[in-house]
């Protein structure tokens, strides 16, 4: 097979920094291959390996970038393709899909294309499944496991989405994004190494050889506006010596914080969904299936956005609605796609309704299923996508979208200059707003032939995506805690209405579900308060974490990094620190 991985070169996490413009700044920062990327490397140089084929490496980049060829070719890959040119600069996701798209389609065919499931600067996860509509591929992300059929037309798949598993069959060639845990990543980080690669296995690509464009940010429909640092300053206080007077000392210093004061997080936002504004522009808001308190929060946004500018909400569903419900959340319409089997199904039919129509904006949510049914559509409309906001407005009669990025370290207003906007919405940030008076309000059905490229066996849902995301209390553990001793945290959690996280190393393990991760490559959460048991520190997992009002370290060695990122630490063995939290809050309720 001729198998194809694209990667992404990066500055190293720990090194991000944005210069004086608030874009990031990568002159004399080390780079590094994006940790996903290592994962379809990997896996590629397996594939071809076992078929008897050809591994391809493509990145799109500086000059520079040509290192990450070098890398993946000194693990096994077969050859590296450089796309660089001074045209390319600016590329957003879509300019950046359309030239890795170009160069599939000038160098191919290709079987198999292999992408990270996304990069960790930006975190968007939408070139994958754009250049797959580009290409016309099936498309399948988060592959944990993958099995090629011996005739060498599908492959099966099971994929660690947000919060469930599911098995798959795609049909090849297709676009398969990795997991963090699909393969031991291509790692070969010696630039000595590097030099032993013979130049000639490393091919480059100008902008004119992909043809006309426009490429770089002349092809680019998103805008980076005004950016912020969200610097996050902890107090940075250690306790020793007896475990009960820390603990009394740790939760004087909490109330004196209003950390474990019951917050709004969680319930509903003070104002009531507004009232339609009209015959305006349309705010449509595609629903992904089985997520309903993330469809009434992006229908209630978008009511939001909508008044303003006398617009009107669309709910773009896939299977019957409760009308009167849906319009008590902010839908002024109704749309039913019918037939949908896959993601890839939803995309053409939302195309064509939007080319009808000209919505002002489509929201979908931040999920696996919604980044590949946004990307899918906007790379079909052209449109300006922001992945992953965590803030919507209106200025100027445009949409603005607030996106985090480096761990959250970064926040950007992002624009599109094209006629629809698109936005994939983080679960949790929009709130849930007051339900208004329900109502019948209009519906139609758009009937769709499913394409059968990618077929669902089985799913299975293991946790709950929101349980994080609207947590106003997080317990976070690390390999310090054997998950023998989890119950031992069930009277605290409770007191406290605590969710459980954990580190990369405990699911990894198998300890709690992917959904419970935190950090890089899991999830960034904001709760009122984090008590981190049993975890190192590493840069990786507290990232992930810096939006925390308050977090709390507990940990018996006293130069663990995890201090360092705390605002109150405990030098002390959790074990002791949980009795005693629960025994001190028990007492004050009684």
């Amino acid at each position: 097979m001729r198998v194809a991985a694209l990667v992404k070169q990066i500055p190293e996490f720990e090194s991000m920094e944005l210069g004086p413009d608030g874009r990031l700044r990568r002159e004399g920062l080390p780079l590094e291959m994006s940790a996903y990327c290592r994962r379809a490397v990997a896996e590629g140089v397996l594939v071809a390996a076992q078929t008897g084929g050809t591994c391809t490496v493509i990145t799109l980049g500086p000059p520079s970038a040509e290192d990450v060829l070098r890398e993946a070719i000194a693990y096994g890959a077969d050859e590296g393709i450089l796309v660089s040119d001074p045209a390319f600069a600016g590329s957003d996701t879509l300019a950046t899909a359309r030239a890795l798209a170009a160069t599939l389609e000038l160098t191919g065919p290709y079987d198999l294309v292999l992408v990270g499931r996304s990069s960790v600067d930006a975190d968007t996860g939408q070139v994958g499944p754009q250049v797959a509509e580009l290409l016309d591929l099936p498309f399948a992300t988060g592959v944990k496991r993958l099995a090629i059929a011996a005739d060498r037309r599908s492959a099966e798949v099971g994929l660690e989405l947000d919060d469930e598993w599911v098995e798959a069959t795609v049909a090849l060639p297709a676009v398969l994004s990795a997991a963090e845990r699909l393969i031991d990543p291509c790692k070969i980080k010696d630039p000595a190494v590097w030099a032993t690669v013979d130049p000639a296995r490393i091919r480059r690509l100008r902008a004119r050889e992909l043809g006309a464009g426009p490429w770089g940010q002349a092809g680019s429909p998103t805008r980076v506006g005004e950016t912020r640092v969200e610097q996050v300053d902890r107090a940075g206080i250690v306790l020793e010596g007896e475990v009960a007077e820390q603990v009394a000392t740790l939760l004087a210093h909490l109330r004196d914080r209003g950390a474990l004061e019951p917050g709004t997080f969680s319930a509903e936002r003070d104002e009531v969904v507004p009232e339609p504004g009209g015959d305006g522009p349309i705010v449509a808001v595609v629903l992904e299936p089985r997520r309903e308190r993330l469809v009434r929060e992006l229908l209630g946004g978008a009511a939001r956005l909508g008044a303003p500018i006398g617009g009107r909400v669309v709910a773009v569903a896939l299977e019957p609605v409760d009308r009167r419900l849906v319009a008590s959340w902010g839908a002024d319409e109704v749309v039913t796609i019918r037939g949908a089997a896959a993601e890839e199904d939803v995309a053409p039919a939302t195309v064509a309704w939007a080319r009808e129509t000209e919505p002002w904006a489509i929201l979908t949510g931040s999920t696996a299923w919604g980044r590949e049914v946004a990307s899918r559509v906007a790379a079909r409309l052209g449109a300006g996508l922001t992945g992953d906001a965590v803030g919507l407005a209106v200025e100027g009669g445009r949409l603005v979208a607030w996106k985090p990025a480096f761990g959250g370290s970064l926040v950007a207003a992002i624009t599109a200059s094209s006629p629809v906007q698109m936005a994939t919405v983080r679960p949790g940030v929009l709130g849930l707003s007051v339900p208004r008076a329900g109502r019948d309000v209009p519906a139609r059905t758009i009937e769709v032939q499913p394409r059968g490229r990618v077929t669902v066996t089985s799913r299975r849902r293991e946790d709950d995506i929101d349980a994080l995301a609207v947590a106003e209390m997080v317990i976070g553990v690390g390999q310090g805690v054997d998950p023998s001793e989890y119950g031992r945290l069930d009277g605290l959690m409770k007191l406290l209405g605590a969710e459980l996280a954990a580190t990369r190393k405990v699911t990894d393990q198998g300890w709690l579900p992917h959904a419970r991760q935190i950090g890089i490559t899991g999830h960034a959460i904001s709760p009122r308060l984090y008590l981190a048991l049993g975890t190192s520190g590493k840069y990786n997992h507290t990232v992930g974490v810096r939006s925390a009002g308050t977090i709390v370290a507990v940990n018996l060695d006293r130069q663990a990094p995890i201090f360092g990122f705390a605002d109150i630490g405990l030098v002390a063995d959790w074990r002791e620190v949980v009795t005693e939290m629960e025994r001190q809050l028990s007492a004050e309720l009684v």
